[in-house]
Parts: structure tokens; sequence; C-alpha cells
């Protein structure tokens, strides 16, 4: 089955009709991920599915070096009129990482792999953490099955509903963030309420952990 969100024109449709469709205040678990990456000292962040920079310049602010990847040329049209052009963002989908060689110490994914299948999440996931540099943090933003989307709409697999046309959604668990998760260096899992019921998974790259 085909899942519309990956297809770039269900983006580019949804940014030429909604515009900045969430505002211009970045999500609360986007700076709480500022925070902390602050506090980690972190450099060079990677935000795949950036959209319009809503929350990319937070990090930005905070003296961060922000470098996106959005699906949707709309969105980066955007992004460079509110944020300015001094940014590099890919033009293209997630599932096709990666999209330079360099490695950051920072990576920031905020409600977009619960769009994904999982054989595309296993590959998000991989692929992140392998651009991921040493002592190096991604945090995760995932919706939670206490979300009263969960069970909703058309079943699809287990914990997986498309909850409106063509948009199929995955819903996470303390179980299923750990088998996901745990090969990527997963040592925090924090619950934030934002629109939805999140996730907020926090994976470290060391020694023990680098495959």
């Amino acid at each position: 089955m085909t899942n519309d969100t990956e297809k770039p024109e269900f983006w580019e449709s949804n940014f030429i009709e909604k515009k900045e469709m969430w505002g211009f205040e970045p999500a609360p678990s986007a700076v709480l991920t500022r925070d902390f990456f602050v506090e980690k000292a972190i450099k060079n962040v990677l935000i795949p599915g950036f959209g319009y920079g809503r929350n990319a310049q937070i990090f930005r602010e905070a003296g961060m070096t922000v470098t996106g990847i959005e699906i949707s040329q709309t969105a980066i049209e955007m992004a460079r009129k509110h944020y300015g052009t001094d940014m590099t963002i890919y033009h293209g989908s997630v599932t096709d990482m990666p999209f330079d060689n360099n490695i950051y110490d920072g990576i920031f994914c905020y409600s977009l792999i619960h769009l994904l299948d999982g054989s595309e999440r296993e590959k998000l996931i991989s692929d992140c953490y392998h651009q991921l540099s040493e002592d190096g943090y991604m945090v995760f933003i995932a919706i939670s099955k206490e979300a009263h989307t969960y069970g909703k709409g058309k079943f699809i697999s287990k914990d997986r509903y498309e909850i409106f046309d063509g948009v199929k959604m995955f819903f996470y668990d303390r179980e299923s963030i750990h088998a996901e998760f745990n090969k990527a260096g997963l040592y925090e899992i924090i619950e934030v309420r934002e629109n939805f019921p999140f996730f907020l998974i926090k994976c470290r790259k060391t020694t023990t952990t680098i495959g």
C-alpha cells in the first residue's frame, strides 16, 4: 500500500493550501530539545522533515548550524522567506537519505517517523545514526498510543492505521520504542503533550553503541 505522506505532491499541496499551517512558534518538544542540545554543547544539527523552519529557528538562535531535509519545495521557499537563505536545505524525502556525507553532533526529527512504514522507520533511524558523531545525540518526536486517534480509521498493521485519506500513522508505546531504538543508543524516553501526546525519544552514539 502507498502512503500519501511519502509522495511529494501530498505535502506540496498541503503547504500551498495551508501555508504556515502550524504558525511560527516552535513546538514545546523543540524547545525542550534546544535546551538539551545547548546543555550538551551541540553545534551542528540535522533536521529531517524541516517543514518551513518553525522548529529550526530556535536552534539557530542558540548558535547552532542547522541543515534540513524537506520533501516540499514550497515549504523550503517559505523557510527561506521567513528565516533567510543561509541554510542548507536538501529537497527530497528522508527515505532517500543520506543527502551529504556530513557528520552531525545533533539530529532532531519532529513528528515524522510515525508517518513511515516499518522498513522506512528502520532505515531512517539507521541513516540518522550513521550521520551522528560519536558522543552525538539524536531526538525523535513520535506519536503515542495515548492519542485519541489510535485505533481509529482503517487498520493497516499492528498499531498502524490510516486515520484519514492517505495518511497512515504508526502509534508508539514504550515497547515499540525499545524495539526500534535500542540498537541506536536509546537512553531516555519522555512523555510530552502538545496537540497530541508524544514521546520524546533520546539516543546517544557512544563507542559501545557504534556498530
